[in-house]
C-alpha cells in the first residue's frame, strides 16, 4: 500500500477484515495522514447526483456512525446535515432531479426545503435571493485524523505493518505485471501494489509506465475565532450561487470556497469573508487570524471523480483522484478495493464506472455541483 492517509488506511483495514494479513503500508512522512487527509474539511454527504457516489456514501456514512464499535476509535461523526441553497431556477431544478435520484437510490432522509425551512435551520441567513434548497440530516462531518487513526490501529492490530519515513523510489514491473516496490529503505517483492498516494499518485503511476490523469489543486480553509452570533447547530451550509460553504468548528466556524483565480492567502481571505458576510450578514463581525488558515491539495481528475480498481499493469491497483471526497468515501473505497484485490469483484457498486479506462474510451462522468 503506497500511502497511509485515510484511503490507504481504509484499504488496509478492509483487507485485514477479509482475512489478509500480509499488508504493508508505506508512508514517506514520519506520521501517517499528514498529507491531504490532515487538510480536509471532514464533510460527509450522500447528496450527490451520481448513483454510484450516492451508494458510496450510503455505505460510508453508517460506517462512520458505527466507527467506534467497528474499529475501537471514534470517528467524530456529527450528523448536522448538509443544506444546499439555490438562488435561481436552474439550481432548484438540479436539486429536484438530484433529490429524486437520491431517494430512488435509498437515501430516504433527504428532502427539498423551502426558504423558510432553510431560515429555521440557520436563522442568520440572508434569504432575499434564496428560492429553496435541499437538506439531508444524516450528512455531516467527521474528524479525518480520528478516522485515519482508527483504521490504522485496527489494521495493525491484525498484523498489518506500517513503514514510516519510507519513500517509494520505483516500481518493479515484469512480463507478469507488478513485481515489487523500491523504497528508500530497500525493496519489497509483491505481486499486488496499491497506489493510494493522494496528490502524488501521478508520479507513482508513472513508475509503472501509466499516465494517470490526476493533478493537485490547492484549496484553502479558513477557521474563524470564537463566534456565537450564528447557531452552532447549523448544518454544513452550501451557497450554490458562489460555492461558499461553512460549518461549525470548535467555538467558531470553518469557511471554504474555491477561488477560480487561486489568489494569495491575504486576497483569498478577503474574498471569502465577503462571500460569508453576503450570505450570513452576522459574519461581517467575525474575526479571522490569517495565520490559522491552511491549504491542502485536492487530487483532481478530468471529470472530478475517482479512479478506482485495476490498472493496465497486472496487480497494480488505483485508489486515486477523489477530487475532495477521499475522506467521506474512505470506508466504501476500502471495501471496494479489498473486494477487487481478494475476490476480483464487488457488490458495492458497478466498479467499472470509476475505472482508469473511461478517459481513453470517452466515458467521462458528468455531474454538477462538485465541491
Amino acid at each position: 500500500m503506497i500511502g497511509a492517509g485515510v484511503v490507504g488506511a481504509s484499504i488496509a483495514w478492509h483487507l485485514t477484515e477479509m482475512g489478509c494479513r500480509n499488508v504493508v503500508l508505506l508512508e514517506r512522512e514520519s506520521q501517517p495522514g499528514t498529507g491531504s487527509t490532515s487538510k480536509s474539511m471532514g464533510g460527509v454527504r450522500a447528496q450527490f447526483a451520481l448513483e454510484a457516489a450516492i451508494r458510496m456514501s450510503l455505505f460510508s456514512i453508517p460506517f462512520f456512525r458505527d466507527f467506534a464499535r467497528i474499529t475501537g476509535q471514534p470517528s467524530g461523526y456529527r450528523a448536522q446535515g448538509y443544506l444546499f441553497l439555490a438562488t435561481n431556477e436552474r439550481q432548484m431544478d438540479a436539486l429536484r432531479v438530484n433529490v429524486a435520484q437520491q431517494r430512488n437510490t435509498g437515501l430516504d432522509a433527504v428532502r427539498l426545503v423551502t426558504t423558510q425551512e432553510a431560515l429555521a435551520m440557520v436563522p442568520q441567513l440572508e434569504t432575499a435571493d434564496i428560492l429553496g434548497g435541499s437538506f439531508c440530516p444524516t450528512d455531516g462531518f467527521v474528524d479525518p485524523h480520528s478516522v485515519t487513526t482508527g483504521f490504522l490501529r485496527a489494521a495493525l492490530d491484525r498484523g498489518a505493518e506500517l513503514l514510516r519515513e519510507t519513500e517509494v523510489t520505483g516500481l518493479e514491473v515484469d512480463g507478469r505485471g507488478v513485481a515489487g516496490v523500491r523504497t528508500s529503505q530497500g525493496s519489497i517483492a509483491s505481486r499486488i501494489v496499491v497506489n493510494a498516494a493522494g496528490p502524488w499518485a501521478k508520479e507513482i503511476a508513472a513508475m509503472a509506465g501509466i499516465d494517470l490523469p490526476v493533478v493537485p489543486l490547492r484549496r484553502t480553509l479558513v477557521p474563524t475565532e470564537r463566534f456565537d452570533k450564528v447557531s452552532h447547530d447549523a448544518p454544513m451550509t452550501v451557497d450554490l450561487s458562489t460555492g461558499f460553504h461553512f460549518r461549525p468548528e470548535g467555538l467558531g466556524f470553518l469557511f471554504a470556497w474555491a477561488d477560480p483565480e487561486d489568489a494569495t492567502n491575504g486576497a483569498f481571505i478577503e474574498k471569502i469573508l465577503n462571500h460569508a458576510a453576503r450570505r450570513v450578514p452576522a459574519f461581517a463581525e467575525v474575526q479571522v487570524n490569517p495565520s490559522r488558515a491552511w491549504s491542502g491539495f485536492y487530487e483532481m481528475t478530468p471529470d472530478h471523480h475517482p479512479i478506482l480498481g485495476r490498472s493496465p499493469v497486472e496487480g497494480f491497483y488505483l485508489a486515486n483522484g477523489f477530487s475532495g471526497h477521499g475522506v467521506m468515501h474512505s470506508p466504501a473505497t476500502g471495501k471496494l478495493l479489498a473486494d477487487l484485490i481478494l475476490t476480483g469483484r464487488t457488490e458495492l457498486i458497478d466498479a467499472g464506472i470509476f475505472d482508469y479506462g473511461r478517459f481513453a474510451e470517452g466515458r467521462m462522468i458528468h455531474e454538477g455541483g462538485i465541491l
